[in-house]
């Protein structure tokens, strides 16, 4: 019995790696064994990001806060403690768009805590 290859899922597999690999430079792109690696590594960083993105995001709502509540004499660990203890339960998602983008509202909120 004649050896039997399924060439036609092997070239499958590998367009839709060289298709994933658009874009990318020399010859990741177009190079099987090269771009298999690279496109292997770039689905790790992205698996990797999708969690390191929320950390990201949480630390510059931080920050945002931080430079609100310091315009207005408090420290972010300060403002944040008044908050909770007045039962003001505003996501610190909610309170950096305040900060940048409405300062009355979130002065308000200051003014309230105060």
């Amino acid at each position: 019995m004649p050896r039997s290859v399924n060439s036609v899922a092997k070239r499958a597999r590998r367009k839709k790696i060289i298709k994933q690999a658009k874009g990318y430079f020399g010859r990741r792109k177009n190079v099987w064994t090269v771009a298999k690696n690279a496109v292997e590594k770039a689905m790790q960083y992205a698996y990797r990001d999708r969690r390191a993105k929320k950390r990201t995001f949480r630390a510059l709502w931080i920050t945002r806060i931080n430079a609100g509540a310091r315009l207005h004499g408090l420290s972010y660990s300060q403002l944040m403690g008044k908050l909770k203890a007045n039962n003001i339960e505003l996501n610190r998602k909610v309170l950096a768009d305040l900060a940048m983008n409405h300062p009355e509202a979130f002065a308000a909120i200051v003014n309230q805590v105060k």
